[in-house]
């Protein structure tokens, strides 16, 4: 009876160094978006959401009116939390429905 038996090398510094970059560039990235979500008010006005879309009044009113989208409309106008539009922009991003499936769905609160 014969085994074949896989050996394989590890460059152990290379191996590491190659986490180290991953592990940077995403506390780079969690960075940014950490910063860019300070940026923005606790909750935007269609006006805001236009401008941060880079869209118009058309669009705006669309989305605001799609049941899945977090909205408000407590205050005379419609307003939509930040946290909850990063959390709906990562659920509805092209790659996350490719790539993890409809059913599956991101931690809530992370955005």
């Amino acid at each position: 009876m014969s085994t074949n038996i896989f050996k394989m090398d590890f460059d152990v510094e290379l191996l590491q160094k190659m986490i180290n970059t991953v592990v940077a560039d995403a506390v780079d990235k969690a960075i940014e978006r950490h910063a860019f979500k300070n940026s923005l008010p606790p909750v935007l006005t269609k006006a805001q959401l236009m401008d941060l879309f880079d869209i118009k009044g058309t669009k705006a009113t669309e989305l605001l009116n799609r049941k899945d989208f977090p909205v408000i409309r407590d205050f005379g106008r419609p307003r939509v939390p930040t946290n909850s539009l990063m959390i709906w922009i990562d659920e509805h991003t092209d790659w996350v429905r490719e790539n993890a499936g409809e059913k599956s769905r991101l931690k809530k609160g992370v955005a």
